[in-house]
Formats: C-alpha cells, sequence, structure tokens
C-alpha cells in the first residue's frame, strides 16, 4: 500500500507531501489544475521515464518519493532480495528519484543508490497504472497466466505440474550426463585396461613401500657384516696347518737338543717344550675361533639375491608411480578406482537406459498434469470471459468482445508453468478479429476495459494486490454509465488501495478519501495545490461537479444524494 507521496519542485508543485490511506482515493479539478503532475511524480518515483521539463522552472532539480508498506507476503521483497537490497519487513520502503534540469536521473531505494531500472521493477511490483496516456500491468501478456490461474484457484494444479517439470528436467540432465560420460569412458577405456594390467602385475600393497625400504636398509647392512665375517674367516684359512707345523719343528728341535746332551730339565729344552705347549693351546682356541666364525656366518638369516629383488621391486612401484603422478602409498587405491571406472563403463549403457526411461517416465508425466492444467485453464478462461463480457456492457463497451486465449506451446517451450501461451485478447467491434489488448485504441476505452477486467478478477487475485491508478477512466461517459464506474470502483477498493483521477460526481462520490487539486498564486508565480476535503467540502466539491461555475442547493442536495447512494 502506498503511504505517503512527497513531491518536491515538480512541474507547478513546488512542495507537497501527501499521506494516503486504504481504499478509494479521488482526484478532482478543473482540467490543468495539476492532477496528472501528482501522477507524474508517483511515475518517477517508481521508475517511470523521466524528462528534463518535469523539473519545475528555477529549480535545479525535481525529487519524488513515494512510501509503500507492503504486506510481509508481498512478491516485492523477494525482488529487493534478488537485487541485493537491504530492507526490513516491518519498516516502510522507500522509493526515491532525483532528476535534474539537464536530464540526470539518480534513483534510491532506502536510501541505498541504484539504478532506474530497478526502481521500474519495484514500481511494477507495487502499482498498476490504467489511463489515458499509459496502462502498466494488464498489457503486459506475462501477468495474464497468474491472473488465470488465480482467478481459476488453480495453483494447486500449477505446483503439480512445476514439480513434474522439475522432475523431468532433472532426469534430462541426468542422462545428458550418462551419455557425455559414455562417451568419454569409450575414449578412456583402452588406457584404463592398460594401466590397471600394470597395477595388477605389480599387486602393490598398502604401506609397501615403507616395508621395502626398510628391508633394503636391513639387507644392505646384513651385506656388508657378512662380507666383513667373510674375511675375518680367510684370516683362519691355513692358520691351522701353520701351528701344526711349528708344534712339529719345535719338538724336532726339542729332541736333536735332547740328543746333543741337553738335559731334559734344562733351561733350552725346558723352553722349547713351553713353546710347544703354548703353541698347541693356540691351535685348540684358533679352532674354537674359527668354529664361532661360522657359527655367525650361519646364524644370518640371508639370501644373496634378497636385496636385489627387494631394489628392484622398490624401484618398479616407484616408477610405475612416477608415471601415473601419484605418490606410491597411493597405487592401490588407484587400482581400486580404475577397476571401479572400468565397471562403471562395462555398466554405464544399462545405467543410461535405465536413466533414459526414467526421463521417459517423468516426461510423460510432466505432459499429462500439464495437459490437464490446460484443460482447467480453457474452462477457467471461458467462465473469465463471460465475468468480463457482464462488466463491458455497464460500462459503454457493449460492442466490445473478449476472450482468453490459451494456446498450446511447443514441448520445447514448455516449463514450470505449463505447455501454454495465456493471453487476454480483446475485439473492439463486431466482426473485428481478436487482438492483444493494445488494440483498443482510446486510452479512456483501455482504462475502463482494465476496469472490467479488474472487476472481474475481484476477490480472487492470489497474494498482496498492487496500488490501482485510474486516470480518468470516466472520460466521455456519465450519468448511469459514470455511476457503473464509480461502483466497480469501489468494489476494487474493498480488498485493494485505487486512485482515480475523476471529472465525474458519481466516481468521486464513492471514495472514502477526496483531494481537490487546484492551481494557487499570481500570473508571476502559479503552483498547484492539493487540499484534502471534509465531508462537507466534498459535498460543496460534487455540487461543483454537477453544476459547474454556479453552484446550487438543487445540486448539493444532488451531491449528499450521491455520497449517501
Amino acid at each position: 500500500m502506498l503511504i505517503g507521496l512527497q513531491i518536491r519542485d515538480v512541474v507547478l508543485i513546488e512542495a507537497l507531501d501527501l499521506s494516503i490511506g486504504p481504499g478509494l482515493t479521488a482526484l478532482t479539478g478543473e482540467t490543468g489544475a495539476g492532477k496528472s503532475i501528482i501522477l507524474d511524480a508517483l511515475g518517477l518515483a517508481t521508475g517511470a521515464r523521466g524528462d528534463a521539463g518535469l523539473v519545475r522552472r528555477g529549480a535545479g532539480q525535481a525529487v519524488a518519493t513515494a512510501a509503500f508498506a507492503p504486506a510481509p507476503d508481498h512478491p516485492v521483497w523477494d525482488l529487493l532480495e534478488d537485487k541485493g537490497l537491504a530492507y526490513a519487513k516491518d519498516e516502510d520502503l522507500v522509493l526515491r528519484r532525483t532528476l535534474s534540469a539537464d536530464g540526470r536521473s539518480r534513483a534510491f531505494v532506502n536510501d541505498q543508490a541504484t539504478g532506474v531500472g530497478v526502481l521500474k521493477e519495484l514500481g511494477e511490483a507495487l502499482l498498476e497504472v490504467h489511463g489515458q496516456h499509459e496502462t502498466v500491468g494488464l498489457l503486459d501478456a506475462r501477468t495474464h497466466r497468474p491472473l488465470l490461474d488465480a482467478y481459476g484457484a488453480l495453483d494447486g494444479q500449477g505446483a503439480a505440474v512445476g514439480a513434474a517439470w522439475k522432475t523431468w528436467r532433472e532426469a534430462r540432465e541426468r542422462v545428458d550426463q550418462l551419455r557425455a560420460e559414455v562417451a568419454r569412458s569409450a575414449a578412456e577405456t583402452e588406457e584404463l585396461t592398460f594401466r590397471l594390467s600394470e597395477l595388477d602385475r605389480l599387486d602393490p600393497r598398502e604401506g609397501e613401500e615403507t616395508e621395502l625400504a626398510e628391508q633394503r636398509a636391513v639387507l644392505g647392512a646384513a651385506e656388508k657384516a657378512l662380507a666383513d665375517i667373510a674375511a675375518a674367516r680367510e684370516t683362519f684359512d691355513g692358520l691351522g696347518g701353520k701351528v701344526a707345523s711349528a708344534i712339529r719343528a719345535l719338538e724336532r728341535a726339542r729332541e736333536r737338543a735332547v740328543s746333543a746332551g741337553a738335559a731334559e730339565d734344562g733351561a733350552a729344552v725346558s723352553r722349547l717344550a713351553a713353546a710347544s705347549e703354548a703353541l698347541d693351546r693356540v691351535l685348540v682356541e684358533a679352532g674354537e675361533a674359527e668354529a664361532a666364525i661360522d657359527g655367525a656366518a650361519s646364524a644370518f638369516d640371508f639370501e644373496p639375491d634378497r636385496l636385489e629383488k627387494t631394489e628392484e621391486r622398490l624401484f618398479d612401484l616407484r616408477g610405475l608411480a612416477r608415471k601415473l603422478n601419484v605418490a606410491v602409498e597411493e597405487l592401490p587405491a588407484l587400482r581400486v578406482r580404475f577397476a571401479e571406472r572400468l565397471r562403471a563403463v562395462e555398466s554405464s549403457e544399462e545405467t543410461l537406459k535405465a536413466a533414459e526411461a526414467a526421463q521417459a517416465a517423468a516426461r510423460a508425466a510432466y505432459l499429462e498434469a500439464a495437459t490437464a492444467l490446460s484443460a482447467a485453464r480453457r474452462a477457467a478462461g471461458e467462465r473469465l470471459a463471460e465475468a468480463v463480457m457482464a462488466e463491458l456492457a455497464p460500462l459503454k463497451l457493449e460492442k466490445a468482445r473478449f476472450r482468453v486465449a490459451v494456446e498450446p506451446l511447443d514441448e520445447d517451450r514448455a516449463g514450470p508453468a505449463g505447455a501454454d501461451r495465456v493471453a487476454f485478447e480483446i475485439a473492439t467491434n463486431p466482426g473485428a478479429p481478436f487482438g492483444d489488448l493494445g488494440a483498443i485504441a482510446s486510452g479512456g476505452e483501455l482504462a475502463r476495459f482494465a476496469l472490467a477486467l479488474k472487476a472481474a478478477l475481484a476477490g480472487r487475485a492470489a497474494g498482496a494486490q498492487p496500488l490501482m491508478i485510474f486516470d480518468e477512466v470516466d472520460q466521455g461517459v456519465g450519468g448511469a454509465v459514470a455511476d457503473a464506474v464509480g461502483l466497480r470502483l469501489k468494489r476494487l477498493a474493498q480488498a485493494a488501495q485505487v486512485l482515480v483521477v475523476t471529472h465525474s460526481p458519481q466516481v468521486a462520490a464513492r471514495a472514502e478519501a477526496h483531494w481537490r487539486i487546484a492551481k494557487a498564486g499570481d500570473a508571476e508565480r502559479i503552483r498547484t495545490a492539493v487540499e484534502i476535503l471534509s465531508p462537507a467540502d466534498r459535498e460543496e466539491e460534487i455540487a461543483r461537479m454537477l453544476a459547474g461555475a454556479q453552484i446550487t442547493d438543487a445540486a448539493r442536495a444532488a451531491a449528499r444524494a450521491l455520497m449517501d447512494a
């Protein structure tokens, strides 16, 4: 709901602050008083095209500020979220536009700078304009389908179609993904098979690199130790024979010494005997040392080619890891992945067939739901056409015909909203072909037609209703037709906020609030002023609209009768 409008230096308005209430508000005044300026200012604040001519003469810039209080479920909040603009649902939404005398324009939302395009999108969500020079809202065919669905209470079916569409879309995406994977897999199969065969041949085990490195270190040390033992063993080779020869030589020397007359217990013979005994002990201990060396060598559990095999295994693992650009410890997991990938390739055709079957089922379910929704829309369209036609005659549009066109879309253009193009169409004269709403040439007729359509839709629209502005919807009509216009505006205002610029007393009499627009000042300084009328002032203004310049008691009585009706 629009709650306030602040205007600064727009055409003839120097400064104006307006508070707007709910229901129907009528703007009246003499032609040229400036009623359209107020609508121009509101349009400026909500993103309409800005022209430098709107800047009051002598002013540097024009400023228009519109304050709204949208309902918590109003779609404008989602739009603000999408645009990245800060907001609070428990606070007013303030749109502001400045327009310089040189034509430059700036836009603000809650004092945050933004583009005029964003302001326009917000304005389209917040208000509709139906008037002499423009119609915003109903002429946009994008609004027709949601309006028809709301009228026919088709939201449940629409949600089912949207869910079926999502399922079908996801199924299509799955099939596309699998087809791409099958194509890639076919090219990868030969490479995968070769790499897997290398891994199978090596059969890498988890932690094997560390184990082999440790084994290599141990085996290398063992090999060096055995070499040292072998060198020591060579030292003892022939030592026993040499010691035995020495012992025999000493025995011969002792015997000769005795033969030469040396005493058995003499010094020479005794010492030769001692040396022989010592060598005999050496021979015994050397044998024991040799046996110990042999025992030490046999204690090593060492195969001569085991170190070589370990090093070859480690080299092979590291070589394959470099080739596959992974660490050695990743080879077992890579082997598993390659095997799984090959199995996936082998089963991909079956998976693809299953996905294609699921896609076909999802498509059939969507088309079934969309077909049912199309039938419901056609039925609702016929009911809406009848309701609109019933509204046209009282509004002096009895020659016009209205229909709701529900045309099927090609399957590739179908979407979550269904497989239909919905358009409101009108034929202005008997025998004339149906066309879009823009085919209505007269702005007044178009505004009255919009009123007829809104009246038929009243109470059926979903969600928060926008502010509706009708600019001289009663142009060229009077009497019963003007009364019919006022009655329908009053009905609309029961569920929405409505502003109407009118010259018809029958319309003005239906309003909850009444603004009189007039020019003030002298020839040098003419300004547009707005007066909020009291009930007594309203009677006088409506009497003026009935009688003209000379207001009579009869006119006042007629005004009271209209207001009391």
